[in-house]
This record gives C-alpha cells, sequence and structure tokens, in this order.
C-alpha cells in the first residue's frame, strides 16, 4: 500500500473510532470520564501499522513510555488501534492483551498505567453471546487503552457511584436495544476499492 493509501486509511481508522466515542461512549454515557478528556484533547490517538504481534508489542512498550512520561494535562490517556486484521480474531485478541498486562508489570507499571480492551466481537465470558452487555466493550477496531491510575482515581472520586456505572449501561443499552445500537452507525466505514482493510 502507498504511503499516501496509509494516510487515507488512517484517517478513515480514526474518524471510525471518533464517531464510537462520541455517538456511543460519550452520547450513551457509557464512560462518564470519557467526555472531558476528549473536549480538553487530552487523548492520544495511535492507529498501529504493525505487521505481528511482535511489532505491535513494541508498540504498546513505546505507547505506555511515552504516555507515562508525558504531561497528563496534554495527554491524559492513549487509545492504540490495531487496524491491519492482525487481531480481529476476538480470542487472539484476549490473548494478546493477556500478554500486553504482563508486558505493563515487568516494566514497573502496575499501579501507575494500566490497560482496557475493546473490539468489534468484545464477549464477557459469563454473559449470553447475543447478550447486549458486549456492547459497553465494542469499538470498530481492537483497541488498547492506556490509562493513568491517578487518572482514575480522581475520575472515581469525581463520580460518587462509579459502581452503578456497569449497572447503568446495561439497562442503557437494553433500552436501546440492538436495532437501536446498529443504528447508531458506529461500525467500520467500508474502505475505498484498493484502499485496504
Amino acid at each position: 500500500m502507498s504511503r499516501l493509501r496509509t494516510f487515507a486509511a488512517a484517517d478513515r481508522v480514526l474518524a471510525d473510532m471518533h464517531r464510537w466515542l462520541e455517538r456511543a461512549v460519550i452520547g450513551l454515557n457509557l464512560c462518564p470520564f470519557a467526555k472531558a478528556v476528549h473536549v480538553r484533547g487530552q487523548i492520544h490517538w495511535v492507529v498501529s501499522t504493525a505487521a505481528d504481534t511482535v511489532a505491535l508489542e513494541d508498540e504498546l512498550l513505546h505507547e505506555l513510555e511515552a504516555l507515562a512520561a508525558a504531561d497528563p494535562a496534554v495527554r491524559d490517556t492513549t487509545l492504540l488501534v490495531v487496524s491491519q486484521g492482525l487481531l480481529d480474531d476476538f480470542f487472539l485478541f484476549h490473548h494478546f492483551v493477556r500478554d500486553a498486562e504482563r508486558l505493563l508489570q515487568r516494566h514497573g507499571w502496575e499501579g501507575v498505567l494500566q490497560l482496557a480492551s475493546f473490539h468489534p466481537d468484545f464477549q464477557f465470558a459469563d454473559a449470553p453471546p447475543d447478550a447486549l452487555s458486549h456492547c459497553t466493550n465494542r469499538a470498530p477496531y481492537p483497541t488498547l487503552h492506556l490509562l493513568r491510575e491517578a487518572s482514575i482515581d480522581r475520575a472515581v472520586q469525581a463520580f460518587p457511584d462509579a459502581e452503578a456505572i456497569y449497572g447503568n449501561n446495561i439497562r442503557t443499552l437494553e433500552r436501546l436495544g440492538a436495532a437501536g445500537w446498529q443504528a447508531l452507525g458506529v461500525g467500520r466505514s467500508k474502505p475505498p476499492a484498493g484502499e485496504g482493510p
């Protein structure tokens, strides 16, 4: 793929992810903490170009280091989006996330940084395959969300009933229904012919 097409593909991926963030995560208030960092421009977006999981792990390590070193007022959180089809299989993605969490521990970031994960086919192990609860962690592309523990602590202190978020999300999604979720249009947009994934 030419550099021009690579940039076009990355722009399309970012547009899909911004639409998901604005319509689903913020629009449905699935994460009460997301709007503030989005409005302030404190989310660092990265579209991975990794061709294999070894390269992706190197990219993740680089982004963890960069987040830890950055001024939180400028970069509070990072979304690393895997758009090359590398982790489109949810079970492969799940295994990579487990490896990523071990990497975080090996480098001494436990208690400083943490990971959250999103995937188009995300499934909670204790819910039926068609449960709407899976949508809380579904995004257009496999995504690793790198978060600062300190930011999470501040957000939880500012939100008096943080434990209620999951239950509220389930009720929101059940009211919306499967058809309503589809109507949000928060999946992948179709690439132009010849662009790639």
